[in-house]
């Protein structure tokens, strides 16, 4: 019984984040300043990797863990690259 509800329980949440994904992107393509954007492509990269993370629990695999990981680590670089470019104008100073 509780494989079922595991089971259940991580196919809900990566339906769930989908749907978040999704979300995400109309706000990409809809938003109306450079701030939106940036702001939904770091909601994109945190929902990109938990749906990683959920293929990894359902799979039992421990390589999605590793590329969740390195999901995150260039998610977070690039937001604060955008944030610094939005702020100043260049990226490299």
């Amino acid at each position: 019984m509780t494989a079922a509800i595991l089971l259940w329980s991580v196919t809900a949440a990566q339906t769930m984040l989908v749907g978040a994904m999704g979300c995400s992107a109309y706000r990409l393509i809809r938003g109306p300043r450079a701030q939106d954007r940036v702001l939904c492509l770091d909601a994109m990269y945190v929902s990109a990797m938990l749906l990683i993370l959920t293929i990894g629990i359902r799979s039992g695999n421990s390589l999605y863990f590793e590329a969740a990981l390195i999901i995150s680590v260039l998610g977070f670089a690039s937001s604060i690259a955008l944030a610094k470019f939005l702020m100043r104008g260049e990226v490299i100073e």
